[in-house]
């Protein structure tokens, strides 16, 4: 707990470093003066500025990198309710931005025992298994892996659609309904974080959903791995 010694000196620095950064002196992801340099700067002591970022941290606007240093917080480019179902390339859209994508694999696999789990009770031989890489004005934003029935839609005819919710609904006739979802926060992925140009110490949402029709048939299972400073998500929850 911050101690309320001269509380008035370190809630100075926290709103004038919240000024400084929303008047665009101090930018996105830039990094900001030593303890000392800014302690200087405003007249006040080093643990009044300790004290003010530490509340900053707690706030999501500055983020500390140990052995780097504090930095500006990216802000979210979209912030959505969890609840409401839309592919990545709607998300992307809604937040002003133009989607784009970058396809990094695309195999026919077997089911694993857990494919077969996810699409029970359906009986499917073979997948279409992508791996594509989704962008925002050009800048990587989200890696996808979904997998579906090689029937439904054959990986020449998926390999040309930006959306793959409307390709389903265009070519196979399956409209997405609904979608049991599981979301994670994960560290560094060795493979994931550096093609979505994500700091080592940068965390990624992890959104894996299985998606059903009207009639709830299993349709698609996708693995979105969300750069954590791009988008974010929340819960509306209501009392019962």
């Amino acid at each position: 707990m911050l101690s309320n010694t001269n509380n008035g000196s370190f809630s100075t620095v926290l709103q004038r470093i919240k000024s400084l950064i929303e008047e665009g002196y101090y930018k996105e992801k830039e990094k900001l003066p030593s303890e000392y340099e800014l302690a200087q700067q405003f007249g006040v002591t080093r643990t009044d500025v300790q004290e003010a970022i530490t509340l900053l941290e707690q706030e999501n606007i500055l983020i500390r990198r140990p052995g780097v240093g504090v930095f500006v917080h990216s802000k979210p480019i979209l912030s959505s309710g969890i609840e409401q179902l839309g592919s990545v390339t709607e998300m992307i859209m809604q937040s002003g931005k133009k989607p784009g994508v970058q396809y990094i694999s695309a195999e026919l696999t077997k089911p694993t025992d857990e494919d077969r789990k996810r699409f029970d009770p359906l009986d499917i031989e073979t997948f279409a298994k992508l791996e594509r890489l989704r962008t925002a004005d050009g800048e990587p934003v989200v890696y996808c892996i979904d997998k579906l029935d090689h029937k439904l839609l054959p990986l020449e005819l998926i390999h040309s659609q930006e959306s793959i919710f409307t390709a389903l609904k265009t070519y196979a006739k399956k409209d997405i309904d609904s979608a049991v979802a599981y979301i994670e926060p994960i560290g560094y992925h060795e493979k994931i974080s550096p093609l979505l140009n994500c700091e080592p110490d940068q965390a990624i949402l992890l959104l894996r959903q299985m998606h059903y029709t009207k009639e709830n048939e299993p349709v698609l299972f996708s693995a979105n791995f969300f750069r954590a400073d791009v988008f974010s998500f929340y819960v509306l929850r209501k009392r019962m």
